[in-house]
């Protein structure tokens, strides 16, 4: 299947975030249950932000690579699509978790102090914070991967020039990412003491790197073929990413395995992806990223008022536990429509307005 060929809206991709930001939201929330054990797959949540990293690489290469490729790639134009697809949110989850954390103060409740700290601060707003420039993980933490995100947009050229130079040798550009991906595990974990799927803060900006440049690897296999029983394969990834997560599998097998999920995913087609496909699906994964980016404030308001408001203490019953589970896409969707989606499309007309001023200006149609 060829550039050209390949459908721009790969619908079971859109899905598949919402289950990345799921798995997640259940390692975050699971130690707020009243239970003394974790299941390995739940333990293993923290390994939805590289299925992320993964499927940024392989969305942004199929949406800009042969553009990149071509010499038809506007930087500016590009980042000025990325800032408008995080940043909105990332400032307003950050005031919000600010807001939260005072009110708690306030009203006589302890708060983590390295919530609000202020020598954090101007990393988090420049989004460098994952880049080893913030001193603790301050404000919303979950938004060191926005920061790791926008550091492989600033060098999306890079990945960029390197997957077209191998765009007819794709699965010697797989092998080699995911080569690249083992060994660079390997040494971090000897020389930091630590995996570095568990880095955050300090080399959030490191850990993007082998998992962005897979889903570009990626991407230029599915340019070149459309994999047989598309369905059939991306079924039985699934189930074995969660064989090999429940088995503690070592997070370089899980993490290529993610991989092979997205690749088998966007060769299924919409017409026979069934409820991948559907409506639901596709809004839940819409609003994923506002899933993924409420976690936090989320936490702090729901467990704390639920904790007050049964008694439990520190530890949530099932239904209780559930229920703030449950919600959770809830007030995604209202931060998605209250605050992404608009601030999104607003930054993006703004964008448009201005290429047409400079239109009118000179006449030139390639400006437009």
């Amino acid at each position: 299947m060829t550039q050209l060929e390949t459908p721009q809206d790969l619908r079971p991709l859109t899905a598949l975030r919402f289950g990345a930001a799921v798995w997640v939201a259940l390692f975050a929330f699971w130690p707020d249950l009243d239970v003394s054990w974790m299941p390995n797959l739940v333990a293993k949540g923290y390994l939805g932000v590289a299925l992320f990293f993964v499927l940024s690489g392989f969305i942004l290469s199929h949406v800009y690579l042969a553009a990149h490729g071509e010499k038809r790639f506007s930087y500016g134009s590009f980042l000025w699509a990325r800032i408008a697809r995080v940043y909105p949110l990332h400032i307003a989850t950050l005031i919000g978790v600010g807001v939260l954390a005072l009110g708690a103060l306030a009203a006589g409740m302890d708060v983590n102090g390295n919530i609000l700290s202020w020598q954090a601060l101007p990393a988090n707003i420049l989004m460098v914070h994952a880049w080893g420039f913030a001193p603790v993980a301050g404000w919303n933490h979950p938004s060191w991967s926005i920061s790791a995100e926008w550091f492989a947009y600033l060098s999306f050229p890079v990945f960029a020039f390197v997957a077209w130079k191998l765009r007819e040798r794709p699965f010697a550009a797989v092998i080699g990412a995911v080569a690249f991906l083992v060994a660079l595990y390997a040494v971090f974990e000897m020389l930091a003491g630590f995996p570095l799927t568990r880095a955050t803060i300090l080399w959030g900006a490191l850990r993007i790197v082998p998992c962005f440049a897979l889903g570009c690897a990626l991407y230029l296999v599915h340019r070149k073929m459309t994999l047989p029983r598309p369905g059939v394969i991306a079924g039985g990834m699934a189930i074995i990413i969660a064989v090999a997560a429940s088995l503690q599998a070592p997070d370089a097998l899980i993490v290529p395995l993610c991989g092979g999920l997205i690749l088998a995913l966007a060769s299924l087609s919409n017409a026979k992806a069934g409820w991948l496909a559907s409506r639901p699906a596709v809004y839940l994964g819409e609003i994923s990223y506002s899933v993924y980016m409420v976690v936090v404030p989320w936490k702090l308001l729901a467990v704390n008022a639920a904790s007050k408001l049964t008694g439990g203490g520190d530890k949530l019953q099932l239904f209780v536990w559930l229920a703030v589970i449950l919600t959770l896409p809830v007030v995604a969707a209202i931060s998605y429509h209250l605050v992404e989606f608009p601030a999104r499309r607003a930054l993006r007309d703004l964008a448009r307005r201005r290429a047409e001023r400079a239109k009118a200006r000179t006449g030139d149609p390639q400006l437009a």
